[in-house]
């Protein structure tokens, strides 16, 4: 009720834990709100995600670097507490210079992330599978990683270094910027838009902390199963914008039927019933609340007989 029983230390150190001893790649779908959190915990996936592509969407903005470290953690916040699980953030570029990129990490711990990814790309960045991204410099990038692995006060809070330098410069690239922000200090790292299984395969077998791949629909990196990833060396797995996609495209087409039909009667079926939303929202655990504490009456004590 209300919060998470786990701590957010507990959190963190049980993605660490997971990371350690998981035969199978550790699967993170995204969540666009909180009750879509608490949907894939009951769901039984390993850890909860947080896209910026989704959060910018959510609020009608393009993903190129416009929302804010409060916009950020502040809606990252509120998914975490509703979950026992893990939960990762998109920190885009750090929102800011290194300093600003140290303040990111202890506002994101604050908030009850377990990690975040800060990428390479310069401000104002773009979707990691459009055309039209620039990267930093080495020395920039690898500022941006040692600023976050120096702001954190959690030593279990997941620092993952991506890189979008594949589109522009290639693989070989990818695999010498990989490994400047693991000696950087980057936990993981998250090599965007690669094209092949064969590209996953070489970027984890040139480094010695875990791969992240990013499985977004219409993207430069082909849909693979979790066994092909998993047998090309990849850890982590993120499904970042899966779940808003199809909730939206419902939404549209239920819309259409409303217009349409001037009552939502055929959509009904199709609907989640209120009994199950209760659930989810674990309504009777407030009812319990509410009669054992707010309405409770404690009944008059027996008055006892005068000697």
């Amino acid at each position: 009720m209300l919060h998470a029983r786990t701590s957010p230390a507990a959190k963190r150190a049980a993605l660490r834990e997971m990371l350690a001893v998981s035969p199978e790649p550790l699967r993170l779908p995204g969540a666009f709100s909180p009750l879509t959190g608490k949907l894939i915990e009951e769901s039984g996936y390993d850890g909860v995600y947080v896209s910026g592509a989704v959060l910018s969407a959510d609020l009608g903005l393009p993903d190129i670097g416009l929302t804010t470290l409060t916009e950020v953690a502040g809606r990252a916040g509120q998914i975490a507490r509703m979950t026992d699980l893990p939960t990762i953030v998109d920190a885009d570029t750090g929102f800011g210079e290194p300093m600003n990129v140290a303040r990111t990490v202890q506002v994101l711990e604050d908030n009850g992330l377990a990690g975040c990814h800060i990428e390479d790309q310069v401000n104002p960045k773009r979707c990691g599978h459009l055309e039209g991204k620039e990267t930093v410099d080495v020395a920039t990038a690898v500022k941006r990683i040692r600023a976050a692995v120096d702001g954190r006060r959690d030593g279990n809070f997941l620092v993952i270094g991506r890189t979008d330098i594949r589109a522009g410069e290639g693989l070989q690239a990818t695999v010498e910027r990989s490994k400047a922000l693991v000696g950087a200090g980057a936990d993981m790292v998250f090599p965007e838009a690669l094209t092949s299984l064969r590209e996953f395969e070489t970027v984890a077998a040139a480094l010695d902390v875990p791969v992240m791949a990013n499985m977004t629909e219409f993207g430069r990196t082909p849909l693979y199963t979790v066994r092909e990833l998993a047998d090309a060396g990849v850890r982590l797995i993120i499904y970042p914008v899966t779940l808003l996609r199809l909730a939206m495209a419902a939404a549209e087409r239920a819309l259409a039927v409303l217009a349409r039909q001037g009552t939502q009667l055929e959509l009904v079926p199709l609907m989640q019933t209120r009994a199950r939303l209760y659930e989810l929202v674990d309504y009777a655990a407030y009812n319990a609340f509410d009669e054992q504490i707010f309405t409770y009456q404690p009944q008059e004590l027996e008055r006892q007989p005068e000697d």
